[in-house]
């Protein structure tokens, strides 16, 4: 009830009064989503590696980081931004503090980010997807949500029950490395055939790819035959 209600104020919000960037409140254009002040100190995420996102020094020789030279984690992976203000931000606001619009900014900001560098379109954008009691919990599925826009945007095909989530997994932000891989390991399960299919896993933020990854591994069990990661921000 309490995500409808919001989500009402936004639409009147947005019919009487004028646009205001999500950041920093000044008047934008509808379309704009952010102000221009704001767009140019935007994190943007120039050098990276082709597999799992990781920033790389923009001198660097190679676009594939040295684990992933010796066994990359996905077939291919892209980050739209460094986890940075005013990113981490907005992401913050969306996931904790329901700031809905944001997820629209969001995912326009990466749809315009991937037309640019990603050519090739999935057999479907998979979000990573929540427990049913965690989905209880918040109301929503931030990565359903920013997947949704880019889907809208990119005019690729969004299938939202793809995978489900098998147990109700601590935050991975709380734990360690070693507890992340751990905390996630057998915790997906694909709900498709996906057998020869091209997947794209979609998320708000990947830090140490241990829930991508844990994702990958139940879209290739289904039978993927490639597996891209696409995320706002890359931590």
């Amino acid at each position: 009830m309490k995500i409808i209600l919001y989500e009402w104020l936004q639409n009147i919000q947005s019919a009487w009064l004028a646009p205001r960037c999500p950041v920093c409140a000044a008047p934008i254009d509808m379309a704009a989503g952010l102000c221009r002040g704001c767009r140019a100190e935007l994190p943007v995420l120039v050098a990276q590696c082709m597999h799992c996102a990781i920033p790389l020094p923009e001198t660097a020789a190679s676009r594939v980081c040295a684990e992933c030279a010796r066994r990359p984690r996905f077939d291919h992976a892209f980050a739209a931004f460094h986890y940075r203000q005013p990113v981490a931000w907005m992401i913050g606001g969306l996931k904790y503090h329901q700031h809905l619009a944001h997820a629209r900014v969001l995912g326009n900001l990466l749809a315009e980010q991937m037309a640019a560098h990603v050519a090739e379109p999935p057999d479907l954008l998979a979000p990573v997807p929540l427990h049913p009691a965690a989905f209880r919990r918040r109301g929503f599925n931030q990565a359903e949500r920013i997947a949704a826009r880019l889907a809208q945007r990119l005019h690729w095909p969004l299938d939202r029950n793809a995978f489900a989530r098998l147990r109700d997994t601590p935050h991975q932000s709380t734990l360690d490395a070693a507890q992340r891989a751990a905390n996630v390991r057998d915790a997906f399960v694909a709900r498709r055939d996906l057998t020869g299919r091209h997947v794209a896993i979609v998320d708000d933020v990947m830090t140490t790819t241990r829930t991508a990854s844990a994702l990958a591994r139940a879209a290739r069990t289904a039978g993927a035959s490639t597996v891209h990661v696409y995320c706002v921000a890359r931590a």
